[in-house]
């Protein structure tokens, strides 16, 4: 069995349990995946079947779309909500226009950190991992290309966007970025990856739905493409 399922990532469940979950359920060896998404975000998550897992690269390459909420007016020590929270204190009292006029200085070609607690590895290890030690290291920031930064609603402390990025791109990061910027702080409450590359939400499965799946059914799902044999798989 060869090919691209796109599931619809739950909230809670990382990457590596999406993968486990569908080589287990299915009786599969070789399943991987062409992009982590974070815990605490839902959305398209492409899942690789058999030779389709040597593709890991060429099908992580593309851009990324993603529907988020930023919360002002605290920070996390993971840049999201689900790290320790700190609140800045005092009232967030800041206009539109402000607020737009922060997330116009983060499109384009940008350098951003990368977030220590990331996947990202420094010296053969995962940042988390020092992270989780309490051990902070410098790491070079990288290049990220944002094409797309929209403000869809602003109902404070919340500021709701949608996001067409480069691959790489930390969303988390961004909102922390914006709210140091804006002065008050800033954490990433919700995010939802509606689009890697040339899958899209309205692709996607859910896991509710895979579990019903019998494997001549999973087959009917799956997208089928050409496999890049001289890439390495994932997952």
């Amino acid at each position: 069995m060869d090919g691209v399922l796109v599931v619809n990532k739950p909230q809670g469940w990382t990457s590596h349990d999406v993968v486990a979950f569908v080589r287990r359920k299915f009786g599969l060896k070789k399943v991987g995946h062409a992009g982590t998404l974070d815990p605490m975000a839902t959305g398209v998550l492409v899942i690789l079947i058999g030779k389709l897992t040597k593709s890991s690269n060429q099908l992580m390459s593309g851009d990324k779309e993603y529907d988020a909420t930023l919360t002002l007016g605290a920070e996390s020590d993971t840049g999201d909500a689900w790290g320790k929270i700190i609140p800045s204190g005092g009232t967030i009292d800041l206009s539109p226009g402000r607020i737009e006029a922060a997330f116009k200085k983060f499109s384009g070609e940008i350098e951003q950190a990368v977030p220590m607690y990331s996947a990202a590895k420094y010296n053969g290890r995962k940042l988390y991992e020092f992270a989780r030690k309490g051990v902070t290291v410098a790491v070079e920031p990288k290049k990220v290309t944002i094409k797309k930064l929209e403000i869809s609603k602003i109902a404070l402390p919340e500021v709701s966007f949608s996001l067409t990025c480069s691959k790489g791109t930390y969303v988390r990061q961004l909102a922390v970025d914006i709210g140091k910027d804006l002065g008050c702080g800033a954490y990433l409450s919700r995010l939802v990856r509606t689009r890697s590359g040339e899958f899209g939400i309205q692709d996607a499965v859910s896991v509710e739905t895979l579990h019903k799946l019998n494997r001549e059914e999973l087959e009917r799902h799956l997208r089928h493409c050409e496999a890049a044999p001289n890439h390495t798989g994932s997952g």
